[in-house]
């Protein structure tokens, strides 16, 4: 039971910031997770930013171990994890100082003073103590036993060895934090109860350690004030948090229901993309075929032959995937097949950063394989319209029988949002080119008159066989054809049905000036970090002469595009890169000056540096 003295005023907050850091081992992912999900139950609106290493188990105590997690709840709009942190709890040297630089001044630090210990102290690179020098005089410190109060708490409770009592503390860390912030701990021990229901003992140690930890922010001086943040307003609609990658495969899971077709995945494991195939392998019941195969190609090569079959096929993988499945790919696109091909981008080159987000996999999605080989390519922007995208890229992977490549990124495939519950019904119609009634000169490769869509036969249906393969085909027949004529017939009729796609996608539209001295522009993950950037500017700091247009359809790209352009004396284009959306702009639009804004650091784009480069533009 938790017990409560009289609570001082709670200060009310339009939002706060909080990080939680430590070892890849202290569980900060969980503990972000469950603060953020109990604040969503509170009604917050929410975002959130993993940040987790490479390595499944760095060394301890090292620097490059650090894992965090961000979380940004707010009773107003939150569109970004945020810049500076209101709270950083770390639970060890490292920890604290690779953070320090994120907390703003005067506001609060909560340590493990356990971990600071000599070693620990070493292997953070100190030289002295930072709770002991001085070094930290900026801000509001609350140090804390959580080892030894973890240890103290689960004192009498059977079943536990030392290691599992001494890696509860960071549910001491997480009370503390739901008692500053005025957090029911009830929704995280319904999770216990759920998640260790064969565990008793994991139960009842986690459950006492969540409550000691509240209670001990209750009776600390140090803490004089608590916090609340108000729920926001939202349309009506129930709402769940979703991460991104959750969000991906259930627009899949939509679009198959939407058009009649069983949903084949073909996927081989790979950061950050594999939380995908773990959503859909969840869906069996719903007649998803998920299949990991040996290795990349074989992922892909499973999708077509699906495809073949009459399947809606997707595969996913992340950059270094993608590149081996560029072949496998042009056959997609030369069979003309529906297919989606999900790349969560990562750091790259080659291995790179594989936890760390980037958009440096753009130009490899547009021209990544070999001859003339165009591919419809489309970009999520938050983690809760990769539901959307999804199901646009299969929509037009359908009607438009050709591959698609749907690009998200780490940033939002692991981070979480609200999401409003979409009804199937309410969805766009999915119109697949599957035929069924045999004509007289019925043909392969007769085409929508609009769309150019090829008609797509299932094999073994009577009246409908028919070849297939890597080389090229006869227009009309669908056999190999090695005519010249045909062979430049054929490859300007697929790269103008992909053009043609234009006539299927929405215009694109401007936030904030529709005219003016500034144009922004962005595309996929980079959206709420710009957005907010550019609504500070406008509604806070007077810039009303600053427009805001972000990318979501890459090839084709919107109608309208040029238009937007022509309304603005300036262009600035921002990405995580060094610039691949800027030469994409450039080679379409060649009368235009396009400046760049771009960062390559694993690390999305921060509000302040956002701001800072716009008012130098404007000037």
């Amino acid at each position: 039971m938790i017990t409560t003295k009289t609570k001082p005023q709670l200060e009310v907050l339009e939002a706060v910031i909080i990080r939680f850091v430590g070892d890849s081992g202290d569980g900060m992912q969980l503990t972000g997770t469950q603060f953020s999900d109990t604040s969503a139950m509170f009604g917050n609106d929410i975002a959130t930013f993993p940040n987790y290493p490479s390595e499944i188990r760095a060394p301890q105590g090292s620097l490059y171990g650090v894992s965090g997690f961000q979380v940004h709840i707010g009773s107003v709009e939150i569109s970004t994890p945020g810049d500076e942190v209101d709270l950083l709890v770390a639970m060890n040297p490292a920890g604290l100082k690779t953070n320090l630089h994120a907390v703003k001044p005067g506001h609060t630090i909560i340590v493990d003073t356990d971990a600071f210990t000599k070693k620990n102290l070493e292997k953070a690179q100190y030289e002295t103590n930072p709770l002991e020098d001085d070094s930290l005089e900026n801000y509001r410190v609350i140090q804390v036993s959580m080892t030894s109060l973890t240890k103290e708490s689960l004192k009498g409770v059977e079943g536990l060895d030392n290691k599992s009592i001494t890696r509860s503390k960071n549910m001491f860390a997480l009370g503390m934090v739901y008692w500053m912030y005025d957090r029911s701990t009830e929704h995280t021990e319904e999770f216990f109860n759920k998640k260790f229901k064969s565990k008793p003992s994991v139960i009842e140690a986690n459950t006492r350690v969540l409550k000691a930890g509240y209670n001990y922010a209750n009776t600390l001086e140090l803490i004089p004030t608590a916090y609340t943040i108000s729920p926001a307003k939202m349309d009506p609609g129930t709402y769940r948090i979703i991460m991104g990658n959750t969000a991906t495969a259930w627009g899949f899971l939509a679009a198959a229901e939407k058009s009649g077709l069983e949903l084949f995945l073909g996927s081989y494991p790979i950061t950050p993309a594999t939380d995908i195939l773990h959503e859909l392998v969840k869906h069996k019941h719903f007649g998803v075929k998920a299949f990991q195969a040996e290795d990349e190609i074989a992922g892909i090569a499973s999708a077509i032959g699906a495809s073949f079959a009459g399947d809606l096929a997707i595969t996913t993988t992340s950059g270094p995937g993608l590149a081996l499945k560029g072949e496998a790919l042009g056959l997609a696109m030369m069979i003309e097949l529906p297919l989606v091909v999900v790349n969560v981008q990562r750091g790259g080159p080659s291995t790179g950063l594989p936890t760390k987000t980037e958009q440096s996999d753009l130009l490899q999605a547009l021209y990544g394989r070999n001859g003339e080989s165009p591919v419809i390519v489309v970009a999520a922007s938050t983690p809760a319209n990769c539901f959307n995208y999804a199901y646009n890229a299969a929509k037009l992977a359908l009607e438009h029988m050709t591959p698609v490549i749907l690009l998200t990124d780490g940033y939002i495939a692991n981070g979480s949002a609200p999401w409003k519950v979409q009804s199937v019904n309410d969805m766009p119609e999915i119109k697949s080119n599957l035929v069924n009634e045999v004509t007289e000169n019925w043909h392969p490769y007769n085409r929508n008159e609009d769309s150019l869509a090829r008609n797509w036969a299932v094999p073994g249906t009577p009246g409908f066989e028919h070849r297939v393969g890597g080389l090229e085909k006869d227009k009309i027949t669908g056999n190999v054809s090695y005519v010249p004529e045909n062979h430049e017939y054929m490859t300007k009729i697929r790269a103008e049905k992909v053009k043609r796609v234009q006539n299927y996608i929405p215009n694109l539209e401007t936030e904030f000036a529709e005219t003016g001295d500034l144009l922004v522009i962005g595309w996929g993950g980079t959206y709420g970090s710009l957005h907010s950037a550019v609504k500070h500017l406008y509604e806070e700091e007077g810039y009303t002469n600053i427009g805001f247009a972000h990318f979501n359809y890459i090839n084709p790209l919107p109608k309208n595009t040029e238009e937007i352009l022509t309304k603005f004396k300036k262009i600035v284009v921002c990405e995580l890169n060094n610039g691949q959306f800027s030469k994409v702009l450039k080679i379409n639009f060649n009368g235009f000056e396009f400046l760049q804004h771009n960062k390559v650091q694993g690390l999305p784009f921060g509000n302040t540096e956002l701001t800072e480069k716009f008012k130098q533009l404007v000037k």
